[in-house]
Order: structure tokens, then C-alpha cells, then sequence
């Protein structure tokens, strides 16, 4: 992340993604005019539908390239949070090139199982495939080390892409020896198992470009770090949740949650406090922060106590189960217990079903002058 928010600030992340579709248009068409000129001579379907999958692939870093420059044009009145979404758009673009190129590998190797053909063998020809290997290892090794390095899910799709390749030539490669030594017509096979490749990276690129551009949830590093940074950064602040992470492409991540703060401390100084923290977030996680203070009761001692014993009531019904925002108002008959009960979206109670157990339990177990009021949290659900 860290490396990531570096390379956002000095300008040089839209340069690796576009210096490795540039890399990637140039070896992808090496590889087409050497794989059609081996396809030609062997008169091979796998082989000559690899090489139009090179040639779609030189397409894909055409996209990845102008994916890349667009995604990096400045946030204006019309788009406030900025263009990088885009890329999760580009992404896309590549993978149904991926699946179109799939399905048409599918549909010609199909006609050749059920016409099978022998083919010409030559050491040129396995020369080719084995150099494609290699060039096609090196492809997915960096376009890996860059889509790590600046977190991009075009290039991630891209070195899915070539690793797929890799092990879809080496079937084409195997596919033209048992041909040869063995007189197994099999290239209709083996183009077969080229598609399933190729179908599986186009649907794994297009998952991780639909994720985010419907809202997933942060991974939990990045979770799990900030509510370090938030929790240890003073002592005024003794808790976070209603976690919100909304995602505006690479780099463009907009974030907001709750803090608890004591009751009686001073406003104006807590107020500085999270102005510093949302500063110190922004700068160590690369995000946008805004944080509402949440006054709780932090020096009663028996608010602090029911607190707890809600809090293993709750838990004691589902462990994935927690509360916050709790405070009590005291009536002349019973006590009121406010708090909001956060729970998991797979939970399959509805809110009312969920209050009410809890209601339950805390009658059950704390006493009948005991009312709990309590809202339901499940939308913004993320566990911290």
C-alpha cells in the first residue's frame, strides 16, 4: 500500500502501466508472426489459434495503454473523485477479449476432434512454441510484479493472460509431439484444453475488475491497519466502527467511520485530535478519511460494567456479533439500554428477529427493569 501511495504521489504509476502495454504489444506480436508462420507450415489449428490469442492479447495492451492514460487524467466538475475507475473498465475490455478468443479456439478445435488431421512437425516449429514459453513466463512475471508494485487489476489480468498462455502453448507443444512420435491426432484436444485456459483467465480477469466497481469489501490488511493506526494513535480514542470503504479506482479510496471518544473530554481538543489522525491515515494509507466523533461514557463505572455484560450477552448469541454507540438512561421503573448491534449480511434473521432475541436474553439475564433499544447494524457491516 505504502509503495502504491509513492508512486500515486510522484506521477510515475500510469508510466508502469503503460511502458508494460507497450512491452506487451511488441512481444505480442512477435509471437503471433511466429506462431502463424509455424500454424501455417504444420498446418496446426492450436498452433494458429495461439497465435491470433497473441494477436488479441497485443489488442488487450492497446486497452491496458489507453486504459492507463485515461485513468489518470485529474478529477473535474464532472467526475469529483477522479477517472482511475476507468482502469477497472479496461480491465474488463481486455477479459472479454480474453473469452471472445476462447470461445472461437473452442468452436475450431471442436471440428478438428471431429475431423482430426495429422500435422507437419519441424524443429523450427517446436523452437517457436518453446521460445513463446519463455517469452510468456517473463510476460507473467512482470506483468505480476508491476500490478503488485503499483496494485493494478489490468495488469494483474494481464499476467493471468500470459500465465495461461504459457500453459496453453505447452499443451500445443505436447499436442505436436504425440503427434509426431506417436501418430496421436490430437490437436483438436489440445486446442480444447487452450480454450479452457483461456475461458478461466478471461472469467478470473473479469471478476477482479466487477468487484470493485460493485463495492467489495477492503481487504483485511488494509482494515486491520488502520484500525491499528487509529486505535494507538491517542488515548482519547477508545474504539472505531461503522467502517465504510468506498473504492474510486487504484489509489482513490474514500473512508469513513465512527471513533468513540470520552463523554466529558474537551471538544475542541478532541476535535484537533481527529483532524491529526485523518492527516497521519490519509498519509500512511493513501486514503481520503472523515471521522464522526462518538461521545461515550468512559468514567461511570456501572455504565462501563452493563456495557460489558450486554456486550457477552450479544456475543453469546453469535460471536460474529458486536455493539457500539451504548449509553443508558435511567427511569424511575426501568432502565434503558441504547446501543447498535452489528451483524454479519449472511446472518438469515431479519433485524426484528435478531432485537428481539437479544431483548431476550438481556431480560433473562440482567432483570426485567432492564429495556434494550436497539438498531440494527447490517449495511455497513465490516468486521473490525
Amino acid at each position: 500500500m505504502e509503495k502504491t501511495d509513492k508512486i500515486e504521489e510522484s506521477g510515475k504509476r500510469n508510466l508502469y502501466g503503460m511502458l508494460c502495454g507497450v512491452i506487451g504489444i511488441v512481444l505480442n506480436l512477435s509471437l503471433f508472426a511466429g506462431k502463424l508462420f509455424a500454424g501455417t507450415i504444420s498446418g496446426a489449428i492450436s498452433i494458429t489459434a495461439d497465435a491470433f490469442n497473441n494477436l488479441s492479447d497485443a489488442g488487450s495492451s492497446v486497452i491496458t495503454i489507453a486504459g492507463f492514460k485515461m485513468a489518470g487524467q485529474q478529477a473535474d466538475e464532472e467526475h469529483p473523485y477522479g477517472h482511475a475507475r476507468i482502469e477497472y473498465v479496461a480491465t474488463l475490455a481486455v477479459s472479454a477479449i480474453i473469452l471472445i478468443m476462447g470461445f472461437e479456439l473452442f468452436r475450431d478445435s471442436i471440428g478438428k476432434i471431429i475431423k482430426p488431421e495429422a500435422i507437419e512437425y519441424s524443429g523450427v516449429i517446436v523452437a517457436i512454441l518453446l521460445a513463446s514459453i519463455a517469452v510468456k513466463c517473463i510476460m507473467a512475471v512482470y506483468n505480476f510484479y508491476f500490478a503488485k508494485k503499483i496494485n493494478s487489476s489490468t495488469l494483474t489480468a494481464a499476467g493471468k493472460d500470459s500465465l495461461s498462455d504459457c500453459i496453453a502453448t505447452a499443451v500445443v507443444l505436447a499436442a505436436t509431439m504425440l503427434d509426431h512420435t506417436r501418430g496421436w491426432h490430437c490437436d483438436g484436444v489440445g486446442g480444447v484444453f487452450v480454450a479452457a485456459f483461456i475461458f478461466y483467465s478471461g472469467v478470473s480477469a473479469a471478476k477482479d475488475a466487477i468487484d470493485p466497481l460493485l463495492g467489495e469489501k477492503p481487504e483485511p490488511e488494509f482494515v486491520e491497519k488502520l484500525k491499528e493506526l487509529a486505535t494507538t494513535y491517542d488515548d482519547n480514542i477508545l474504539g472505531i466502527h461503522d467502517l465504510m470503504v468506498h473504492d474510486y479506482g487504484p489509489g482513490h479510496r474514500i473512508v469513513s467511520f465512527h471513533a468513540e471518544v470520552p463523554e466529558d473530554g474537551n471538544m475542541i481538543q478532541l476535535h484537533d485530535i481527529i483532524d491529526n489522525l485523518e492527516r497521519r491515515l490519509h498519509k500512511e494509507l493513501g486514503c481520503l478519511v472523515t471521522i464522526h466523533m462518538d461521545p461515550v461514557a468512559s468514567g461511570d463505572e456501572a455504565t462501563l460494567m452493563l456495557k460489558d455484560e450486554v456486550t457477552d450477552i450479544v456475543r453469546s448469541i453469535d460471536s460474529d456479533y458486536s455493539i457500539h454507540d451504548f449509553r443508558i438512561v435511567r427511569g424511575d421503573t426501568h432502565t434503558n439500554l441504547i446501543f447498535d448491534a452489528a451483524v454479519p449480511f449472511n446472518c438469515k434473521m431479519s433485524d426484528e428477529e435478531i432485537a428481539g432475541m437479544i431483548r431476550h436474553e438481556i431480560k433473562d439475564k440482567l432483570g426485567l427493569n432492564y429495556y434494550a433499544v436497539i438498531e440494527i447494524d447490517r449495511e455497513n457491516y465490516i468486521k473490525i
